[in-house]
């Protein structure tokens, strides 16, 4: 059954009223503190928000943008929670999709419920962009194996309860948080998305049994782990959006009422001018958005390239809106009185995960030669 315009424009507006009741007022504590409330996750949890992405029914396409709509309007109130999402996204959908009979039902429902949240474990040390070359080793030991490594930049490290884990060989693992030999290292005072409570993981002889491996050898980054970045990148374009569409309504509020010379800043052409860009490219970018939602939920093999091109030329895109946005709030823009140094300082953040920007231009350009032979 395909969704017609009328309940995306309901889902939407319930998405958007539960981040402003629950989210929005809590996003500069979260900024200022490095931290999420429990109380907004258990939130999430309770609307049904963790579940998201897992079951699409039988409206795919409507299940997927609706997945993203949800992305939109968390992003809109704090990228930071929009962050936890995601990663649960990322680290639960490899589950789902290459996990084991045994793997899914004891994971899922926990996974869906949002008693349990999981993050994806790839970045390390010396290793960011090359996901291939990671140096966490797995070495097997009758019936377990025995894990060494560091892994860093972890969103929610400092709170997930399961970590999707890729070692070098392509070897990928669920790892619970309890799992002896693991330590989690706090990392503080980040540039932006300080609320992503950013974690070190420390495998020190981390044994876990061979069952808790995903798929096969070989298989760890380009199909386990692939499938959590996948969805991340589509789950941050949205994300992007959002971000952008609170950078724009500051924008029109504040150039409503300011006013220089005599005159409403909105009166003044070059105002005008930055306005309609930002209009313009959050429109392009969320059009990008509901392709790759589109795609995405058809299992269309151009999916995968759509999804990093929404990826690419959102994450851009709010940086290009987020300095507008501070250029026309002037000196207020940057104090603290207001959000706009907070979402300049977020969307920085965007051009960085899920895949770099360069990274992004080799991989987007690389498919559109493939696609030609």
């Amino acid at each position: 059954m395909r969704m017609d315009l009328e309940e995306f424009g309901e889902a939407e507006a319930a998405f958007r009223a539960f981040a402003a009741e629950h989210v929005a007022p809590h996003a500069a504590a979260i900024d200022r503190e490095e931290r999420l409330p429990p109380e907004v996750i258990a939130a999430l949890a309770t609307a049904g928000y963790f579940a998201s992405g897992f079951d699409l029914g039988d409206d795919p396409v409507g299940a997927t943008i609706k997945h993203g709509l949800m992305h939109e309007a968390i992003g809109y109130a704090s990228a930071s929670l929009q962050g936890l999402l995601n990663v649960h996204t990322m680290g639960g959908m490899p589950i789902a999709r290459w996990g084991s009979r045994e793997q899914k039902e004891h994971w899922l429902p926990l996974l869906k419920s949002g008693e349990a949240m999981a993050t994806i474990a790839i970045t390390e040390p010396n290793v960011g962009s090359d996901a291939a070359s990671v140096e966490t080793t797995a070495t097997r030991d009758g019936d377990d194996y025995v894990i060494n490594g560091t892994k860093r930049w972890i969103t929610c490290g400092q709170i997930a309860d399961v970590f999707m884990v890729l070692a070098r060989g392509s070897i990928a693992f669920i790892v619970p948080r309890k799992t002896e030999g693991l330590t989690v290292v706090p990392i503080k005072g980040i540039h932006g998305c300080r609320g992503f409570m950013l974690g070190e993981l420390r495998f020190e002889n981390c044994r876990v049994p061979a069952d808790a491996m995903l798929g096969r050898p070989g298989f760890g980054f380009t199909h386990v782990a692939s499938t959590g970045l996948d969805a991340g990148r589509y789950n941050l374009a949205w994300g992007c959006v959002g971000l952008a569409r609170a950078c724009l309504d500051a924008s029109f509020d504040y150039t409503r009422t300011r006013r220089q010379f005599g005159t409403a800043l909105s009166e003044f052409q070059l105002v005008q001018q930055k306005i309609t860009r930002m209009m313009t490219d959050i429109e392009a970018a969320r059009l990008l958005c509901f392709r790759a939602g589109t795609l995405r939920g058809r299992r269309d093999p151009s999916a995968i390239k759509t999804s990093a091109m929404a990826k690419y030329f959102a994450s851009t895109m709010v940086n290009r809106v987020a300095q507008d946005a501070v250029q026309l709030h002037g000196a207020n823009g940057i104090g603290p009185d207001l959000p706009l140094e907070r979402y300049l300082r977020d969307a920085r953040i965007m051009e960085i995960i899920e895949g770099s920007t360069q990274i992004l231009e080799v991989a987007i350009a690389r498919y559109g030669y493939q696609e030609r032979g």
